[in-house]
């Protein structure tokens, strides 16, 4: 291409090559340099380290200049003393007199798809480079035919600053002298279908939500952890032994200020830590951290995987939460959503033109139900973006587990399709062969490099092994959502009390598969919106004996084998679903039944961080027995929960209002009982119907056990008892 059709292509903006063109060149045996400036109407290189000096020629009224460097035989340094059309005067370092930088490494571990730390070569970066101070952009856009990064620098000026292709990889790179942390930014795409595409960062570490969608180049290395000890702690614990109850939180209507303002992260560290702390709490869960433009996905719809939502403050302020939340003994969980990403614009869709992050083909690269796309996890470089991301925040953040969003739309290729509208595997099957590669490579290495994190699969399917270790032919996850025992508990504690009795295999019927996985009980968001209504309000009968059932749940869950995770708002009885744009209803506190339900659910985590038997053998029926699960005509159901070191607690409950007196209990040894739990205490807004304290077991053989209690059974009631020493 001729010197004049490079110059016209460039002011076209479809010049692909620009360090072809601009910077340091030779021509007809002299060094030339070529400059592209609309804002400056004269321009003098000037020698670094030197006292030469060479106008710039101004050969194209749209800011294209050439300096002829006489007397200059060697490659030289210099910079560019620019006067601008308003008189203004800058100097500035030529960005396009600088070479590659990433490295060949990195190219090699991209493009293999195992580049772990990918996050630190990717995005932007301010760096040094030749004693100049700058930022270095790097973006994967392979089938793009031109990429430019457009920012508040240079006007938003797609013809300004082409980076430089990197072959084969598909990397784009440039070093922008003087562009520092908190510049407004984009990359401005011609893609391989003809078209222009602005787009965000996405490796972008801090950016705008809502309308407002431009990347901020920020610097990862300002904030200073003061978590070595939880860190430390964490790197050794084994979650399956360990007392895990978690609080899931939507950080945007938690609680607002005045009803409607959004609460920072250190607000929200002041806030919701201390209740976290005292409800008793192992862990916070939170949903919609990553930066998504669309409040009513509720985060689920990501456009910046590796940005914190501006919503609630910047980055720094987000790793202060975690901080905070670890030196106070808080667990931070994340939801995570490598399952799909919408179509917004400035997003990942159809990246660079082409199908590039997602599928080409409708019936692979599209959820219908949600109106997103689906990653195209038999990409390396996609695969690689995912797994990255999932190190970062467990790196940078220093969070403490993934919750992996909808595994199961991600596990079968038929998911919520028709026949016809999905493709079967090479093996003409169902299972997604390249999601199950990237799941279970996912979960090694983020177990390898970070120890003691957690990995959670929302999975409401039968797949077998979502638990287990990929080494014995599982998908590798510490733990999986049971939607299973949710679903089924549900449906019978929505029945009327006179029809449970016919139903009674519906509250055992977990306890069939209870230890096939590592298993996390759940009450969460998804169960208080779309008019599923509140849980209070699934729960039947007048006001006292709704209450009186949701108790009973709460206990029951409590004292269930698995893990614990509760929705915000769960604990107060909130009567209204849950509405992501206003605060949860914490008003409801100021009468007795509400109150006395968050008493509860404060009193069943202490009972059940402090007792071993509910936690460390949770994964083993070596923890569970049951005493009797066949009174169908009571609808009471006695079991008991024993730890390693051989204590135990016993549980009975009776799911009818009827009050059961001299009720014969089976027990295994004699002395006193006492009653450590009773769900219809006043204190918890119940008719306080129990044992008074507790009772003296007899050698009276009852339900294959050599002792038995006489006790009270209160109505929609659960009581529990610990042999005293």
């Amino acid at each position: 291409m001729s010197l004049t059709a490079s110059i016209a292509s460039l002011l076209r903006a479809d010049h692909g090559d620009p360090f072809a063109l601009l910077g340091l060149h030779e021509e007809a045996g002299h060094l030339v340099v070529r400059i592209f400036q609309p804002g400056a109407r004269a321009i003098v290189v000037k020698e670094i380290g030197g006292m030469r000096e060479w106008p710039a020629e101004r050969v194209d009224d749209a800011g294209f200049f050439i300096a002829k460097l006489n007397g200059a035989k060697e490659h030289i340094r210099y910079a560019l003393r620019c006067t601008g059309h308003d008189g203004s005067n800058w100097e500035i370092r030529d960005p396009y007199s600088f070479p590659v930088m990433l490295g060949e490494l990195d190219q090699h571990l991209f493009t293999e798809g195992q580049h772990w730390e990918l996050w630190h070569r990717l995005g932007a970066h301010c760096e040094e480079h030749d004693g100049v101070a700058g930022t270095v952009f790097r973006v994967w856009a392979p089938n793009a035919r031109r990429v430019s990064v457009v920012g508040d620098w240079n006007g938003w000026d797609g013809r300004v600053h082409v980076m430089r292709k990197i072959f084969p990889i598909g990397i784009w790179e440039i070093f922008l002298p003087d562009v520092r942390e908190g510049a407004h930014y984009k990359f401005e795409l011609l893609g391989g279908d003809g078209h222009l595409h602005v787009k965000s960062d996405p490796f972008a570490f801090f950016s705008q939500h809502g309308t407002a969608t431009a990347s901020l180049v920020w610097k990862l290395d300002k904030f200073t952890w003061d978590d070595a000890q939880w860190m430390e702690k964490r790197r050794t614990t084994e979650w399956h032994r360990e007392a895990v109850s978690i609080y899931e939180v939507h950080p945007g209507s938690w609680r607002r200020k005045d009803g409607i303002g959004l609460l920072t992260w250190r607000e929200l560290a002041d806030t919701l830590l201390d209740y976290v702390v005292e409800m008793g709490y192992t862990h916070v869960e939170l949903m919609g951290v990553a930066e998504y433009p669309f409040d009513g996905s509720w985060g689920y719809q990501v456009c910046g995987y590796f940005a914190p939502t501006s919503r609630h403050g910047n980055p720094d302020e987000f790793r202060d939460f975690v901080n905070r939340a670890h030196q106070r003994g808080i667990g931070v969980l994340l939801d995570w959503v490598p399952g799909h990403f919408p179509k917004d614009a400035h997003g990942l869709a159809r990246f660079d033109g082409t199908a590039l992050f997602e599928h080409a083909d409708p019936r692979q690269g599209e959820h219908q139900d949600w109106g997103t796309l689906i990653f195209n996890y038999g990409r390396n470089e996609v695969r690689n973006f995912l797994i990255a991301n999932a190190l970062f925040w467990l790196a940078e953040y220093h969070v403490d587990g993934l919750r992996v969003d909808a595994v199961a739309s991600m596990l079968y290729l038929d998911y919520s399709r028709e026949h016809g509208e999905w493709v079967p595997n090479a093996f003409g099957g169902r299972e997604n062969l390249d999601a199950l590669h990237f799941l279970k490579r996912c979960n090694e290495v983020c177990y390898e490099r970070h120890p003691g994190a957690m990995t959670i699969a929302e999975e409401s399917t039968a797949w077998p092994g979502v638990s287990r270790p990929t080494f014995l032919g599982g998908l590798g996850f510490g733990f999986k959502w049971n939607m299973g025992w949710m679903h089924d508990t549900l449906n019978y504690m929505a029945l009327d009390p006179v029809y449970r009795r016919y139903h009674h295999g519906q509250a055992t019927f977990s306890l069939v598969y209870a230890f096939h996985e590592h298993f996390i009980l759940v009450l969460s968001h998804d169960e208080v919106v779309h008019g599923k209504g509140s849980l209070i309000n699934k729960m039947p009968g007048d006001e006292w004996q709704q209450f009186a059932n949701l108790r009973l749940l709460y206990a029951w869950m409590w004292a269930h084998p698995g893990k614990k995770l509760l929705f915000m708002g769960g604990e107060i009885a909130q009567r209204d679903e849950w509405n992501y744009d206003r605060s949860i209803d914490w008003h409801l506190l100021e009468y007795g039944y509400h109150s006395g339900v968050q008493r509860l659910v404060r009193d069943l985590n202490q009972l059940y961080k402090n007792e071993p038997s509910l936690f460390d053998m949770d994964d083993t029926w070596e923890g569970f027995e049951w005493i009797d699960l066949h009174d169908a005509d009571n609808s009471v159901l006695a079991f008991l929960r024993r730890a390693r070191h051989g204590t135990a607690i016993v549980f009975v409950i009776n799911a009818t209002p009827c009050v059961r007196h001299g009720y014969r209990l089976g027990v295994p040894g004699g002395g006193l009982w006492r009653e450590v739990l009773n769900t219809d205490s006043e204190t918890y807004g119940g008719s306080n119907i129990g044992n008074f304290g507790g009772g003296h077991a007899e050698p009276v053989p009852w339900m294959n056990r050599s002792h038995s209690l006489t006790i009270t059974l209160p109505p929609l009631g659960v009581v529990a008892f610990k042999q005293a020493p």
